[in-house]
C-alpha cells in the first residue's frame, strides 16, 4: 500500500529556529526526534478504519491528546500537510481537520499537543516561542482568539476538498465590526454591535467561548464569539447555539463555499459520540431568540458566476432579453475595453452580493457612475439606488439578489455583436 513515499523530516525546535528566528535556545540531542513520512497509508473513506473529512490518505502520528492527533495527510498526490486532526477513534463520526501546518506549502515542525488542541513550541526554560493558535487555517478552536493588532486577524477558507491551499473567502476582525470577504475586498457581511458606535471603543479581540447560561429548557451552555474591546466595560457577543453540555470540543469553520458554521461534538440517542451542525450563518431559518441568520443569497457563489437568487434559491438566469431558467452554466462574456465594442442592460430589483454590507459611493448622478464603469475595464457592471443615489462598481458579478424594489437597478455590460 505504500504507493505515496513522502519523506519529510521533523526535528524538534531547530527548524523552528532558522524559520522564524525567534529563539536563541540551544536544544539538546536529546529533546529532538524525527518522524520519516512513510510506508503504508490510510484511507480517510474507509469505514473499516476511521473516516477524514475530504477523505485524504494519511499516516497518524505516535502523540495524541484527546481528541486531537497529528498525521501526515493529503488530498493531492504526493503534496502531504502536517495537520491536526479533531475526534475520537472509537466513533463513527467524521474526524475533522482543524489546522495545518504551512498550508499550501507542506513542512513540518516540532510539536507539544494541549488539551485544547493549540500546538506548542517551547523553549529552554519551558515557554511558548510559537504556538499554532497564532497561525490558524479556517478554523478556530475554543479559547482561540483573532486579534485586531499583532494577529492572526483572521481566518481564510480552504479552496477545495481536494486543493489544500487558501481559498478565495475570509473571516476578518476589524476594528468595529467581524466581517466576510470574498477575495479580500468584496465585502458580503459584516456584524456591527451598538456597544462600539462610539468614538474611541474599537474591539481588541474576538474569542471562541463556552458559557454558563440560565436554565433554558435543556441547554445550560451556550457557545459565543465574545468581544472584548477598549475604552468601554460593555462586552458585545455573538451567540452561535446552546448546548447541554459544556462542549469545549467544538469549533467555527469558515466553509469552502463562504459560509460561517459552528460544529460540535456531542452524544445521540444511542450514546454515540458525533458532530453535530449547531449554527450556519446564512440559513434559511427566521432570526430568532437573538441568533442572526442570513439569507443564502448573500454567498458569492451560491447561484455560480452569474445567477439571480431570491429566498435562498437560484431562480433565474438574467439576459439582455430577460431572465430565463437558471443553470450552473449562466454567466457572461468579457465586454473588453473599447467602449464602442459593449453596451448595458437593465435589471430592476436587483442588488450585487456586496451592497448590504457597503456604502457604495455618493450621492452621485447614474450618469457619473455609468461613466465610471465604462472607463474601467475590469468593471463588469454597475449597481445604482435612485433612492438614494449610491454607486457600486462590480468587478465580478457573481450571485445577484432580487429585492422586489424598483430603486435598485442593475446595469450590466454585454459585448456588442
Amino acid at each position: 500500500m505504500a504507493a505515496y513515499s513522502y519523506s519529510l523530516t521533523l526535528i524538534f525546535f531547530c527548524f523552528l529556529f532558522r524559520l522564524f528566528l525567534i529563539s536563541n535556545a540551544v536544544v539538546p540531542a536529546n529533546e529532538t526526534f524525527r518522524y520519516v513520512n512513510q510506508g503504508d497509508l490510510s484511507f480517510g473513506n474507509d469505514y473499516l478504519t476511521f473516516v477524514s473529512e475530504y477523505a485524504p490518505t494519511y499516516r497518524p502520528l505516535p502523540p495524541f491528546t484527546f481528541p486531537f492527533q497529528l498525521c501526515f495527510y493529503n488530498t493531492t498526490p504526493n503534496a502531504y500537510t502536517l495537520g491536526l486532526r479533531m475526534g475520537t477513534l472509537r466513533s463513527q463520526s467524521v474526524m475533522r481537520w482543524v489546522w495545518d501546518a504551512n498550508r499550501g506549502k507542506p513542512g513540518v515542525v516540532g510539536f507539544a499537543i494541549l488539551s485544547d488542541g493549540n500546538i506548542v513550541l517551547r523553549d529552554s526554560n519551558g515557554n511558548f516561542v510559537w504556538q499554532s493558535f497564532d497561525y490558524p487555517t479556517d478554523t478556530l478552536l475554543i479559547g482561540q482568539s483573532l486579534r485586531v493588532r499583532g494577529g492572526p486577524y483572521k481566518l481564510v477558507s480552504r479552496e477545495s476538498a481536494t486543493n489544500n491551499v487558501d481559498g478565495v473567502y475570509s473571516f476578518v476582525i476589524e476594528p468595529k465590526r467581524l466581517a466576510l470577504y470574498y477575495k479580500n475586498n468584496m465585502r458580503y457581511w459584516s456584524s456591527t454591535f451598538p456597544e462600539l458606535n462610539r468614538d474611541n471603543v474599537t474591539i481588541v479581540n474576538a474569542t471562541l467561548v463556552v458559557q454558563e447560561t440560565e436554565y433554558e429548557e435543556n441547554n445550560f451552555n451556550a457557545l459565543r464569539c465574545n468581544l472584548q474591546n477598549g475604552q468601554s466595560f460593555e462586552f458585545p457577543t455573538l451567540d452561535l447555539g446552546q448546548v447541554q453540555y459544556n462542549s469545549s470540543l467544538s469549533y467555527l469553520r469558515l466553509g469552502i463555499d463562504g459560509n460561517l458554521r459552528l460544529y460540535t461534538y456531542r452524544a445521540n440517542v444511542r450514546g454515540n459520540a458525533v458532530w453535530t451542525l449547531l449554527y450556519t450563518l446564512f440559513d434559511k431559518r427566521e432570526d430568532e431568540g437573538g441568533m442572526i441568520f442570513e439569507d443564502e443569497c448573500q454567498l458569492p457563489n451560491r447561484c455560480g458566476n452569474f445567477g439571480l437568487c431570491e429566498d435562498s434559491q437560484c431562480v433565474g438566469c438574467p439576459t439582455p432579453n430577460g431572465v430565463f431558467a437558471w443553470s450552473k452554466d449562466c454567466n457572461t462574456k468579457s465586454p473588453g475595453c473599447n467602449a464602442t465594442g459593449f453596451k448595458y442592460y437593465q435589471l430592476k430589483g436587483v442588488d450585487h452580493f456586496t451592497v448590504k454590507y457597503t456604502a457604495g459611493t455618493g450621492p452621485v448622478k447614474q450618469s457619473e457612475c455609468e461613466s465610471k464603469c465604462t472607463k474601467d475595464c475590469k468593471c463588469m457592471g454597475y449597481f445604482y439606488h435612485t433612492d438614494n443615489s449610491r454607486c457600486w462598481i462590480a468587478y465580478e458579478l457573481k450571485t445577484l439578489t432580487r429585492v422586489g424594489n424598483s430603486t435598485s437597478l442593475a446595469y450590466i455590460k454585454i459585448p456588442v455583436t
